[in-house]
């Protein structure tokens, strides 16, 4: 049997690597995808040979992630129950989508994972996986009643390593969880479960990593111009940037004015909520500026239309149906909303704060002498017209009050 298995290194995955190749009698491929987390990479490849695997893929998939993934939902004003930029959500089905096209290559018997069975991760990755190569099998160790007796806590795996001849770093857990890519950092569970501790106070400011607190911020604002084209950032501050490029350049701006921190309460798909502190500096400046572009360029009704699908896009997206063909027929809707959403728009940003400062563009649906309140010169309103456009309005209200009062009138 050939399985290949989501990897980072992590004590975690490298107890999963050693316990399903025991199993299963299997021959592990390792899967590493680099999505902008960061992390120390080096001698990866080793720690995954020493540990079992017969081989490691170790791919960047930092550009097709802005490209493919990120852009297409700041395109769509995605966000989760009002508050969250998706920033975890968004990156699973990128990776579970090179896993699976591994696991083709390699004519794998099954794919791995590591998410947890109370978690939202494990619909994202299995979902991706029925949809993109169905005849392959899912092993999820952690829905697995006898992986989680002989792991029962963090100790155990520790142990297991060491007997194992493991490489691993064993050192004390920290006091929440913590994941990361180019759009954002994810802090939970931990000291984090209590929804009353100050995520903001001044005892954590350690645990931030992309922003600094909005108190430490540069005590003078600064002005930063986003250039659009088709409903995606082509430019920062005049220069031409990739995707990729651009989520690089609004972290650094976001995370210099602390911009982005995120502290909710959300509901998982599983049924349970949990509490989750988010840092997404340049995804929030982003979507801002996205949403000010909008506002100059896209027709009222394609907007409000497009408004009332985004709860619906921000759910597929954060329970793991982006290879779905409800959200692949919102994308199309949305790509076609994008068409006339270009030019610039000017934010300040200070302590926290992102405040607009301007927006123009060459197909400007608003037009100051028709919205003016002096004399219109262009004369393409009539004020006279508003009249009939009220009593028409009304009409269904006035019958419904006559009605309604002649009812009362009898009892």
């Amino acid at each position: 049997m050939k399985i290949v298995l989501a990897y980072s290194g992590g004590l975690d995955t490298s107890v999963l690597l050693s316990w399903i190749k025991e199993k299963y009698q299997a021959e592990m491929i390792a899967f590493c995808a680099d999505i902008g987390q960061e992390e120390e990479l080096k001698g990866l490849r080793s720690k995954a040979m020493k540990t079992g695997a017969s081989k490691l893929y170790l791919e960047d998939l930092s550009d097709e992630f802005a490209r493919d993934f990120i852009f297409p939902m700041i395109q769509a004003g995605a966000i989760y129950e009002g508050q969250y930029f998706l920033g975890t959500s968004i990156a699973r089905p990128l990776i579970a989508k090179r896993m699976v096209e591994i696991a083709c290559q390699e004519k794998a018997d099954a794919v791995a994972h590591g998410a947890t069975g109370k978690g939202n991760d494990q619909v994202r990755f299995e979902l991706t996986v029925a949809a993109l190569a169905p005849e392959l099998q899912v092993i999820a160790p952690w829905r697995d009643a006898s992986f989680r007796a002989q792991f029962p806590g963090r100790a155990e795996m520790i142990q297991y390593c060491a007997a194992k001849k493991i490489p691993v770093e064993a050192s004390a857990k920290k006091p929440y969880s913590m994941d990361r890519n180019l759009l954002h950092i994810s802090f939970e569970a931990g000291i984090l479960e209590d929804p009353w501790l100050d995520a903001s106070a001044a005892a954590l400011k350690g645990m931030y990593k992309l922003s600094v607190s909005p108190e430490d911020a540069p005590n003078r604002p600064e002005y930063v111009n986003l250039d659009f084209a088709k409903g995606n950032c082509v430019a920062v501050n005049g220069k031409q940037l990739t995707p990729l490029g651009v989520m690089k350049a609004l972290n650094r701006l976001g995370g210099k004015h602390g911009i982005g921190r995120v502290d909710l309460v959300e509901n998982r798909f599983v049924g349970m909520k949990s509490r989750g502190v988010y840092e997404t500096p340049g995804g929030a400046i982003l979507h801002f500026a996205h949403r000010q572009m909008e506002s100059l360029t896209m027709d009222r009704e394609v907007m409000h239309l497009r408004d009332s699908l985004i709860p619906r896009y921000a759910e597929l997206v954060y329970y793991g149906f982006w290879f779905s063909p409800e959200r692949l027929a919102l994308q199309a809707f949305v790509t076609e909303s994008q068409k006339h959403v270009a030019g610039t728009v000017r934010l300040k940003l200070y302590k926290g704060n992102i405040i607009t400062a301007g927006r123009k563009s060459p197909v400007s649906l608003y037009h100051p002498q028709m919205a003016t309140m002096e004399a219109d010169p262009t004369k393409a309103y009539n004020q006279d017209d508003a009249t009939g456009f009220i009593r028409l309005n009304a009409l269904r209200l006035k019958v419904a009050a006559q009605v309604h009062a002649a009812v009362k009138r009898r009892k």
